[in-house]
């Protein structure tokens, strides 16, 4: 048996090899992204299956961040890894034991959804930018069109039964993309902080207010960019979402916390040492005071008051920007929370993050921006609150 070591500055003891920490802040960063891929994609479909007409003019901004993102979704992973040019193995060579193996084959099926909606949904401003420029950019919209410049009225009625079945073919897949990523951590039993039956439900549900948060912050700002007045209506009707869905958060993570408490099993005492001590401010105050509580009840008060105007768009980008802010630290709080308790419960580690390198807090920063970049690229090639989507949409009410 390996000798103990004593960690300082906290109390208790640990083996060596639980010294070193496997899981980075880049494991942290991508259960954040798919969370805000399959919040974005929420919000679309609250529109496209739902008819939730108060969300119209940011469905196809929704399809538009989603898409985005998940560009980036598998480079944390990669990153990572020590030998990512081996990653294409696990979906040639399936272990379908194992749920990390299964990340392969969920990715791939929601890309190429979230692809084939899109290009649905933009289809009839394809056509139009095809035949009107003769520039390098309109061979670009011509190649998309796949060889297909049918926009009549039966063409298009076709176009939206594909988006409808699309989207309420993507809501399983982008909430299983999402809630795999919290099976993965309920099942690790080796880690007391992670081993829960909710862990699954409440990543989906975080993840669903953190990418309402995201898509009104953006709604705002880009409104405020093109010097448009905002859509108090479209932003009321976010803000009622996540009003509804942190609600449900709250509830489950609270459970979830009395459930470890209250099953009192071996190293629940070293959680409660952990909790009220390192973890206070980045859980207690952070996570849930500032990030939920303050939020929730922040928008609380607005939707009593009936508040509009100036008072409600600050009022709800800024909520969403805490929330945003919380659902990050719940991921920290999940992937390096849990590793700093020990495996046998009997003591606990400080991670300390570095700044540089590959697995550092410039390359996290760094995966977080560049989706925001090539979405300013993507909006300026498909405008999402352009009026080139007022056909779909039509049909979409008569069909």
């Amino acid at each position: 048996m390996e000798p103990l070591i004593n960690v300082a500055p906290y109390t208790g003891w640990v083996y060596p090899n639980e010294t070193i920490f496997e899981w980075s802040v880049l494991i942290a960063v991508y259960p954040y992204l798919t969370g805000l891929v399959a919040g974005a994609f929420t919000v679309s479909s609250l529109y496209q299956v739902f008819g939730f007409e108060r969300l119209k003019p940011v469905a196809h901004l929704a399809l538009l961040t989603s898409l985005c993102f998940m560009f980036f979704v598998p480079l944390p992973l990669l990153l990572h890894l020590g030998h990512p040019e081996r990653a294409f193995n696990a979906t040639i060579t399936p272990h379908w034991s194992s749920a990390m193996a299964m990340f392969g084959y969920f990715a791939s099926f929601y890309v190429a959804l979230l692809l084939l909606e899109t290009w649905f949904a933009y289809r009839p401003f394809i056509v139009e930018k095809a035949q009107q420029r003769k520039d390098l950019l309109g061979t670009f919209y011509r190649i998309l069109t796949l060889g297909s410049y049918d926009v009549s009225d039966k063409a298009l009625r076709y176009d939206q039964k594909w988006i409808l079945w699309l989207a309420i073919a993507g809501i399983p897949g982008a909430h299983g993309l999402h809630g795999y990523v919290g099976f993965v951590f309920g099942s690790i039993k080796a880690r007391e902080w992670w081993s829960s039956d909710l862990m699954p439900v409440i990543f989906l549900f975080s993840a669903i207010i953190s990418g309402v948060s995201l898509l009104a912050v953006i709604f705002v700002v880009s409104s405020k960019l093109r010097k448009i007045p905002i859509d108090l209506a479209c932003l009321k009707g976010l803000a009622y979402t996540i009003w509804g869905f942190i609600m449900v958060a709250l509830v489950l993570e609270g459970l979830e916390f009395a459930n470890i408490v209250y099953k009192g099993r071996e190293g629940v005492e070293m959680i409660m040492e952990y909790v009220t001590g390192p973890l206070l401010v980045p859980y207690f105050i952070l996570q849930f005071a500032i990030g939920a509580i303050l939020p929730f009840l922040w928008l609380s008060y607005m939707i009593w008051r009936g508040t509009t105007g100036r008072a409600l768009i600050a009022g709800v980008t800024t909520c969403a920007c805490l929330v945003l802010f919380s659902v990050f630290m719940m991921r920290w709080n999940v992937v390096i929370g849990g590793q700093e308790i020990s495996k046998t419960g009997k003591g606990l580690l400080s991670y300390q993050m570095t700044l540089f390198g590959k697995e550092g807090a410039l390359m996290a920063a760094a995966l977080i921006i560049a989706p925001f970049l090539v979405l300013v690229v993507l909006t300026r090639l498909f405008p999402p609150w352009e009026d080139h989507a007022k056909s779909s949409s039509s049909l979409r009410s008569h069909a």
